[in-house]
């Protein structure tokens, strides 16, 4: 264990200590959610913090390794998780800062301070999306050695951006907080009303931060997929089989995404979709499914595929 933590630590030296930072900033706040009675837009002031804090401690966790897969280092994607580090540290100040005084960080324009804390966070996520774009952009032109690793950390860099647009209904400018496309999280309903345990999403309403969650961990997803696909049925399915199954998984997960984005639009829970939404949901498990079981009878065993 010992050993795996130095060589982790090594990933990306920046990125390691800021995920080192956010896990203790997770224990603080989980501790702030017991001890600190307060309450804000419905839930317990450190919720948030504790929210992002684990986030960040995955998101970085997980971007450093990928650059660790790289066969060569590169400065260019070292230097953008640096600035992934910097803007990420940018934004939780801000969302601890905004704790600490007892008010939200988002969607907070009451005061001018708020209104400008609340600007330095968005321009913070415009940022590290592009430093996040350049990454999966140097990743995708240095092969990998494991081509089924390559695929998984491209499609989960892919994905994961896709997951930072979903975002963007969330704070289009211009539009009222009451048409639920802007200013705020849930659609239809206000923010800060019933929703589920821990992650807060809307039960009465739609909520733009489902779509935007699991499109972001699409960075853990397929990776884990990858890696299962290797150790459990690496001596039955042939590489291209495995890339093939990434493919096809990596595809249904960024419809999917798109999925829960366009069901929170039109002002639905999650857990109560309607016909349209659950006829969608099952055209794409069949065609997911179909595709899956195209690519286990052409498969090839790996042992054949060598002799031939």
């Amino acid at each position: 264990m010992t050993t795996a933590l130095r060589r982790a630590a090594h990933w990306h030296r920046p990125m390691m200590v800021f995920v080192a930072g956010m896990a203790v900033l997770a224990v603080v706040a989980a501790i702030g959610i017991v001890a600190d009675p307060r309450i804000l837009t419905g839930v317990p002031i450190w919720l948030k913090p504790f929210k992002f804090a684990v986030s960040f401690v995955l998101y970085g966790t997980t971007l450093a390794w990928m650059l660790s897969l790289l066969p060569r280092r590169s400065r260019t994607a070292e230097r953008a998780g640096t600035v992934i580090v910097a803007m990420s540290l940018a934004e939780m100040a801000v969302i601890v800062g905004q704790v600490l005084r007892g008010t939200t960080s988002h969607y907070n324009e009451t005061t001018l301070l708020n209104a400008a804390l609340w600007q330095v966070m968005g321009a913070s996520i415009m940022v590290l999306f592009v430093a996040h774009l350049v990454i999966g952009i140097v990743v995708l032109r240095q092969p990998m050695a494991d081509r089924v690793d390559r695929y998984a950390v491209g499609w989960g860099l892919g994905l994961s951006l896709l997951g930072m647009l979903a975002a963007i209904p969330m704070v289009v400018p211009g539009q009222e907080v009451a048409e639920g496309i802007g200013g705020a999280h849930s659609v239809g309903v206000p923010d800060g009303g019933p929703g589920l345990p821990l992650v807060g999403w809307s039960t009465t309403g739609g909520d733009l931060r489902i779509g935007h969650f699991v499109g972001l961990h699409a960075l853990q997803a397929l990776p884990i997929l990858a890696i299962l696909l290797s150790r459990f049925l690496g001596t039955w399915l042939d590489e291209r089989s495995q890339v093939r199954l990434v493919v096809v998984a990596g595809g249904a997960y960024g419809v999917l995404t798109m999925l829960l984005t366009w069901q929170a639009l039109r002002g639905q829970p999650l857990l109560r979709p309607d016909a349209l939404t659950l006829a969608a949901a099952a055209a794409l498990v069949a065609a997911t499914a179909t595709a899956a079981a195209l690519v286990l009878v052409l498969r090839r065993r790996p042992e054949l595929a060598l002799a031939a």
